[in-house]
């Protein structure tokens, strides 16, 4: 353990360096807006957590933790130990009063998931473990306790379920379809998960630069003599604001099969975080209480969370995002610049002074493919 003058034990490669602990730390302190919002609002609606339960019950929950145990190796302290010492870490830091099942399974592909519906259980490849070294895997370790304590590793089961159902019941076209639909929107939910937990693996480990490597290494492999943070961070930027109105709506089509956020996106919002008054209030000691949970409003969560997309759409720039931030604002030169098609959202809008189309362009109407 490491922090408040407590005595380091356990694995000699535990740091010995002073990290901050918070007690009694709601999940709200670092929850993503969105994340945070859906979460209130389903612990909010009466009688959600039984009807929830009784569907859970359809779940092979005790299948899936047989398999684990029968087929992974289940961290301790004879195995893995350096893994058993971040995870009392993790939970350490982030007071979780019961610490997780932790297994580490043969998978050459890197990947980490906290899931179980009763008790979550953390899953972690052999391909991550290979990949990280210890103070990026600290901040993994840190991500999943994260989840754990936000309650994720709940959805994270019924999502994992419903995406083997959907593929058993692809023939039955209607069946499918409704089923898709689940999917979607918790893969949806489950993405603004993700930049939750990354911030709480930034709380445990403490180190932005270990967690930007390890994302880093998530996207590029084991070769950081090759790459550069300032330029996997220029990517995101690049990925952002490049392109037209046509890359924004396969940016959107890219991402919905997808259960977590493109890296070099989660890179980008977590250093954004790290350099946020919200962070340093958190290191500083001033951050939401479980206590005080039970008093969480779902409409100023919502307020909080509207807040927060407005203020992204306003700031991105992304040409569909400039286009809502267009049409919300009367942007005096939109018309023209629907006329010119998807090119006229590459560059900015001419002066309200300036010349203006007059013309409609024909060969590049907004139905060009």
């Amino acid at each position: 353990m490491s922090d408040d003058g407590r005595e380091q034990t356990g694995h000699e490669r535990v740091p010995s360096r002073q990290r901050r602990r918070f007690p009694g730390i709601s999940s709200r302190a670092y929850e993503h807006p969105a994340d945070r919002s859906a979460l209130v609002a389903l612990r909010k609606l009466s009688g959600f957590d039984t009807v929830f339960k009784t569907l859970s019950g359809l779940l092979p929950e005790r299948s899936l933790r047989l398999l684990f145990l029968s087929d992974s190796v289940r961290v301790s302290e004879r195995q893995f130990s350096h893994l058993n010492d971040m995870l009392l870490d993790a939970c350490y830091i982030l007071d979780l009063e019961k610490v997780p099942p932790m297994y580490v399974t043969q998978d050459p592909q890197p990947n980490a998931m906290c899931i179980g519906l009763d008790e979550p259980i953390i899953v972690v490849t052999t391909g991550l473990v290979e990949l990280l070294d210890e103070e990026e895997m600290r901040a993994v370790v840190g991500h999943e306790a994260g989840h754990a304590l936000s309650g994720h590793s709940v959805y994270r089961t019924i999502l994992l379920f419903l995406t083997t159902l959907a593929l058993k019941v692809a023939w039955i076209p209607l069946g499918n379809l409704a089923i898709m639909a689940l999917v979607t929107a918790l893969r949806e939910w489950f993405r603004k998960s993700e930049l939750s937990a990354d911030r709480a693996g930034l709380l445990v480990g403490q180190d932005v630069r270990a967690s930007m490597r390890g994302l880093m290494k998530i996207a590029g492999g084991n070769h950081l003599h090759e790459m550069n943070v300032d330029a996997f961070l220029e990517q995101a930027e690049e990925y952002d604001s490049g392109g037209d109105l046509r890359d924004s709506v396969l940016k959107i089509l890219n991402v919905l099969p997808r259960s977590h956020p493109f890296t070099t996106v989660r890179a980008a919002e977590l250093k954004k975080w790290a350099e946020s008054r919200d962070y340093q209030r958190i290191m500083d000691g001033h951050y939401a209480r479980r206590t005080e949970d039970k008093e969480t409003s779902v409409s100023d969560s919502f307020r909080e969370s509207a807040a927060s997309y407005a203020s992204d759409v306003k700031s991105s720039k992304d040409p569909l995002m400039k286009l809502v931030t267009d049409l919300a604002g009367g942007a005096g030169d939109l018309g023209g610049r629907v006329r010119r098609g998807f090119n006229g959202f590459t560059s900015s809008a001419p002066p309200k002074d300036g010349p203006r189309d007059t013309e409609p362009r024909d060969e590049q109407s907004g139905d060009e493919q």
